[in-house]
């Protein structure tokens, strides 16, 4: 899927691999939760200008696609972390590419970068 920036992103993804894909495992990474900012997150966390939710949906569903998590991107905060299909997307919509990934791949979970995963954040005891 190509990536579309939105006014103020940095656009330069000359080069850079947005694949979801993990060669170790065979699979496609999808993330095992929404991030912390999701652009489906109640409250616009991520300050969308009005109306680019529904295009950045609209461009995804129309090319069968998905979107990639925009906290996996390498220019954004954690560029150590590998490119993931959004959660909150992959909830919502079921594209010809989704399936496909399923089928022919299946997924491997993984956790947003830079957030305690729920059982770090479990205050419990013995």
């Amino acid at each position: 899927m190509e990536w579309t920036p939105s006014p103020g992103e940095p656009d330069d993804t000359t080069g850079t691999d947005l694949s979801v894909g993990d060669p170790d495992l065979r699979k496609s990474r999808l993330l095992s939760r929404q991030c912390d900012t999701c652009i489906f997150a109640p409250g616009n966390r991520m300050r969308l200008a009005p109306g680019r939710l529904r295009d950045i949906v609209t461009e995804a569903r129309a090319r069968e696609s998905f979107i990639i998590c925009h906290s996996t991107l390498p220019h954004y905060q954690h560029p150590e972390a590998k490119p993931a299909i959004c959660r909150g997307f992959a909830d919502r919509y079921s594209t010809q590419g989704l399936r496909l990934l399923a089928r022919l791949f299946g997924f491997v979970e993984v956790d947003p970068p830079g957030e305690a995963t729920p059982s770090d954040t479990d205050s419990s005891t013995c």
